[in-house]
């Protein structure tokens, strides 16, 4: 009953005294990042005068870098732990944040939070929390069903603030000049094109080069009234090899390889430009949601329920195998439920996903 009274005092003081300075803290993965900027959004509409930072690492930053809806990033430098771990939770500490929102729910991101000295510090349920995470918000959202849409579990903590309601939005249109840069990589690739997103933080989720190939190659047909899509490889460095078997079954093919050629910011302006994009479970799926590209998702170890990009569920296609999802990084089966994933179905999934667009656009595809 106390702990009820508390919760109640620090809703009321909240309520009659706007935070000055709130920090998110969300440290991780870039699909992470973006499933939480709708959050970030209505923070800054219900506070528009209030710092707000947040506290990231830095193979995620560069999503947030100039991000118009933020004053600051704090960054941890996880390559130079330990030594860094002192100095990052010193810049926390001086900051003198007010409100401070964990949605990370370890043990790390509940310290971060415990020692921004916060009066208000919000966290995820017993029931979702990690590693004694909870012990460490003095304020907690309602228990949230584990196969939610993690955005959904992000806005809950909006809700349960009380912030002003507001359409789900991400704040991550391109910029003039990165959109010209991306015109200028995709010059040589007619419109319509499909984004061929390659890689994925879990080797579990890949996809094989053979079938994405055997993609490119239907869907890059005329079919039913469809256009043909211009296929655009999309990935990192680590996914040069991935590109070039892609390329190596389909030689036939004009594929435009701009893998390691784009920044991570850079992939919103050439998502923004492509008819539609397929991939696996990844950061990028969530980036080309964010900007409005359909994307068509292919799961195998982890669940669309729970993670697929927002928008576009009906177009999440997932093989019918016990074990999924298993949640493995690593399959031990030869990623069986990805190869269960019949190329003619993606197809059939991105060609369902263009006509949809064409029909609510009514306009020509850039």
């Amino acid at each position: 009953m106390a702990a009820d009274n508390s919760s109640q005092v620090l809703t009321d003081s909240l309520a009659n005294s706007s935070p000055r300075r709130i920090l998110i803290v969300l440290l991780g993965s870039i699909g992470d990042i973006v499933r939480a900027l709708p959050l970030l959004g209505r923070l800054r509409r219900t506070y528009p005068g209030a710092h707000i930072a947040w506290a990231v690492e830095p193979k995620s930053k560069s999503i947030l870098e100039g991000h118009r809806w933020l004053d600051e990033l704090i960054v941890y430098e996880r390559d130079d732990a330990p030594w860094s771990v002192l100095r990052f939770l010193r810049q926390v500490r001086r900051a003198r944040f007010d409100l401070v929102v964990d949605l990370q729910r370890h043990f790390k991101s509940g310290m971060i939070t415990w020692v921004s000295g916060a009066r208000e510090r919000v966290g995820f349920a017993r029931e979702n929390a990690k590693e004694l995470n909870r012990l460490f918000s003095n304020r907690h959202i309602a228990p949230q069903p584990s196969m939610r849409l993690k955005l959904l579990q992000y806005q809950a903590f909006a809700d349960t603030l009380k912030l002003a309601p507001g359409p789900i939005e991400f704040g991550l249109g391109p910029a003039p000049e990165e959109l010209t840069f991306a015109r200028e990589l995709l010059a040589s690739a007619p419109a319509p094109r499909l984004g061929i997103i390659l890689g994925s933080s879990w080797p579990s989720r890949l996809y094989f080069p053979d079938a994405v190939a055997a993609v490119a190659r239907q869907a890059a047909r005329t079919a039913a009234g469809v256009p043909g899509l211009h296929p655009v490889l999309l990935g990192g460095p680590a996914e040069a090899r991935f590109a070039a078997e892609v390329g190596a079954c389909a030689p036939d093919l004009p594929l435009l390889n701009l893998v390691g050629k784009t920044s991570l910011r850079g992939l919103g302006a050439i998502f923004a430009q492509c008819a539609v994009a397929f991939g696996p479970d990844s950061g990028p799926m969530h980036i080309a949601a964010a900007v409005g590209c359909p994307v068509v998702s292919l799961w195998g170890s982890t669940a669309p329920e729970r993670s697929a990009p927002w928008g576009f569920a009906q177009f999440a296609l997932k093989a019918e195998i016990p074990c999924h999802p298993c949640y493995l990084r690593r399959c031990p089966i030869g990623r069986e439920c990805m190869r269960r994933i019949e190329p003619q179905a993606v197809v059939g999934a991105v060609r369902q996903a263009l006509k949809e667009k064409l029909a609510s656009t009514c306009a020509p595809m850039v």
